[in-house]
């Protein structure tokens, strides 16, 4: 057994005591009126903390929290959000959807392993779209009662805080996470000292020791495993400092901390899963672990145990580019795996075969957990081709349509990415569980009933809200001294809440083409200039730190953000993270997805602009291809061009310019009613909301999760356990 280290206690009036203990819990920043009761105390500075509420709690002046607990409108909300808070703890199976469809479950949790999670941008351990999916799967496995322990890294550096210099070329800057202001609790044992967990990397007799933290979302525990210990040396303590950091071998220590180590941690804890999911191939030891416990623990050959960690486990591939799978040179896999396959049972030679993939050389984490997995999954339809096209080699004899791998198209928490302002919207409009029936379609047709002038001027509020977001950290900046007069105009002041606002916002790896928009500069130009019918557009992304070519991507989004011919319509928003992601999703008209196909995986930034009520004009990759209507009645989609690469980006730059041109600008600005609202675009926003936010909600998919994969892992566990006993 185990229990959390005493905090620092604060003291807190006794009639809202425990907004400590919510604040420990991520449960409160997917519940508006949760996050109320700290914003209401102090807007400026919540917004100064970045919506911490353990920061916020250690600095808000306490005559303010005396006054509240004075307040009676303000405990009947808080006295409210607790009892919700409350139900978290009731008998999951009665109350939630997975005790009441699937109660097998309740008493078969799984394991989530992943290397990132996004859950809030005041604890920056994710880098894009695998960590920001990571977090909405256990929020929602949260919602549907669904037993899960999650295991990631504590990177007390983050990934990356993203500056522009003054050429425009991205800035590395470190972020410096403090446990102690975050909501992370070090976990001890019952001797009262924090849980070590050992894991041996080139010399077994000299370990590195991991301390455990917890996240707490909802009713799921995040397990976050860190390096920095005492007794450690140096150079080990920063190892999982920083997310995707360093080169090829610092990322191997990391995913042997995150997979070996977080097994040994489970069990540390005293927790034993049922069935067992990889998300991505940074997790795949994990898998390996187990096949070495059940070799020391059953006395099994290596075969038999690998066949029963088969049977129970659950692997999620993410990507279509070779690059994007970690492959490790065999001479770093024996300097750190040499002592380790004698504990499995096998040669080298064997061990080495696990991570094979074709004729190519070195140890491919993918291969490997596909052959440890008896369940694999794409993110849509379209990558579960692609995906079963790169991997049935792994099975002889077995043509590419029958390779055992299927897919489940992404989702998004739809709690979490409908901006507050639209929630109490649908609030009024849908019917009244429509949180507890987010994947069905029925519940999305009420959102036709909303009056057409209140939604649009709902939008036309959010989408000010944006505009003010992004001018407001460019008067920091610029009070600051960082930015000249440029710069301030790059970064988006000069743009207008009435102009036809197209969004971009992705992370910049070349393959997502950020400026294929910028293919034909002079009627680009034309399209934005137009004196009675603008267009702006906002770019945001981070480049990975190696990813130089990335990075000049977005130095060429600068200069054109600069360039007079655009007259100020073009911005870059620095730093994207999960705070100026959700202001762009609520707040622009149209998002913009021009992928080079079929190397989109999924995508689903997509999904929540569409929730909100910006129709996607995008290329048919991904969930794109399984969300676009077919008529442009939702949003937009553009045939791949099959040809050289120029040809394509000439081709599909031409159609991008066509469509905003022939449908999306006349759209937009005819045909407006009395009240000046322009009830064809209307129209298009309800479309997408009614159609996407269902079939794209993480409810959904979770659900597809459970059924589809998870229920026969955890009965393939339970017959794994019945031959155990015999």
């Amino acid at each position: 057994m185990v229990h959390a280290v005493d905090r620092p206690q604060i003291e807190l009036p006794e009639r809202i005591y425990r907004l400590d203990e919510l604040g420990f819990n991520l449960w409160w920043s997917w519940h508006p009126e949760a996050g109320w009761l700290y914003r209401t105390l102090d807007p400026a500075l919540w917004d100064t903390v970045e919506w911490n509420p353990v920061l916020f709690l250690r600095y808000v002046d306490p005559n303010r929290l005396q006054r509240a607990a004075e307040d009676p409108q303000y405990c009947e909300t808080y006295d409210r959000v607790m009892g919700q808070y409350d139900a978290l703890t009731d008998d999951a199976t009665t109350t939630s959807w997975v005790g009441k469809n699937e109660p097998s479950l309740i008493s078969r949790p799984v394991a989530y392993f992943s290397a990132e999670f996004g859950l809030h941008p005041a604890l920056p351990i994710y880098s894009g779209g695998l960590g920001i999916l990571a977090g909405d799967h256990i929020k929602t496995a949260s919602d549907l009662g669904l037993p899960l322990f999650a295991v990631s890294l504590l990177y007390r550096q983050g990934y990356l805080l993203q500056q522009l210099d003054s050429v425009g070329w991205q800035q590395d800057v470190t972020a410096n996470l403090e446990p102690w202001a975050e909501p992370t609790t070090l976990l001890l044992g019952q001797d009262g000292k924090p849980i070590i967990v050992e894991v041996p990397f080139d010399d077994p007799a000299n370990p590195v020791k991991l301390a455990v933290w917890c996240v707490q979302v909802g009713r799921v525990p995040l397990f976050l495993l860190d390096a920095d210990v005492e007794g450690n040396p140096d150079w080990t303590r920063t190892i999982s400092s920083r997310l995707y950091g360093g080169d090829r071998e610092h990322r191997l220590r990391q995913e042997i901390i995150l997979g070996i180590g977080g097994v040994r941690a489970l069990r540390a804890i005293g927790l034993n899963p049922t069935y067992w999911h990889a998300n991505e191939g940074h997790a795949a030891f994990a898998l390996l672990e187990r096949v070495r416990e059940f070799v020391a623990s059953a006395g099994l050959g290596f075969d038999d145990a690998a066949e029963w960690v088969r049977q129970s486990s659950v692997f999620t591939s993410h990507t279509p580019v070779p690059a994007g799978h970690d492959v490790f040179p065999s001479d770093l896999m024996d300097r750190y795996f040499w002592h380790y396959w004698a504990q499995l049972g096998i040669s080298r030679d064997e061990f080495l075969a696990l991570g094979q993939h074709g004729s190519n050389e070195g140890f491919n984490m993918t291969a490997l957990a596909m052959r440890l997995s008896a369940q694999r999954n794409g993110v849509s339809q379209k990558h579960g081709e692609v995906t079963r096209h790169m991997w049935h080699d792994l099975w002889p004899g077995v043509s590419e349509s029958r390779a055992p791998i299927t897919s489940i198209t992404n989702g998004v928490h739809l709690p979490t990415w409908i901006s507050p302002d639209h929630q109490e919207l649908y609030d009024k409009y849908l019917p009244a569980n429509w949180h507890e029936r987010q994947e069905d379609p029925e519940v999305w047709s009420a959102i036709n009933a909303i009056p057409d002038r209140e939604l649009w001027q709902l939008h036309l509020h959010t989408k000010g809200q944006l505009l003010a977001y992004m001018r407001e950290y460019t008067r920091r900046r610029w009070s600051s001294g960082e930015f000249d007069p440029g710069r301030v105009v790059a970064s988006g002041t000069l743009l207008e809440r009435e102009a036809l606002t197209i969004g971009f916002a992705r992370r910049f790896a070349t393959y997502k083409r950020a400026t294929l928009i910028f293919n034909d500069i002079d009627r680009l130009a034309r399209i934005l200039n137009n004196p009675m019918k603008p267009v702006q557009i906002i770019f945001a992304g981070k480049a990975h730190p190696a990813d130089d070519g990335g990075k000049s991507l977005i130095q060429e989004i600068y200069w054109k953000a600069r360039d007079p011919r655009f007259n100020g319509r073009i911005a870059f928003a620095e730093n994207y993270d999960m705070a100026i992601a959700a202001k762009l999703y609520a707040g622009v008209d149209v998002w913009l997805n021009n992928p080079r196909a079929p190397l989109e995986a999924s995508g689903t930034s997509g999904m929540k602009a569409a929730a909100n009520g910006a129709p996607n004009l995008s290329i048919l990759d991904g969930w794109w291809i399984e969300g676009w209507d077919g008529k442009n009645g939702n949003g937009w989609g553009i045939h791949p061009f099959v040809g050289d690469e120029q040809t394509q980006n000439h081709e599909e730059a031409q159609a991008i310019y066509d469509l905003i041109e022939n449908d999306i600008v006349p759209r937009f600005y005819d045909n407006r009613d009395a009240d000046n609202v322009p009830t064809d675009w209307v129209r298009t926003m309800k479309a997408a909301i009614s159609t996407n936010a269902p079939a794209f909600s993480a409810q959904r998919m979770v659900i597809d999760y459970i059924r589809k994969l998870y229920l026969p892992a955890s009965e393939g566990a339970e017959r794994v356990a019945e031959k155990a006993v015999r």
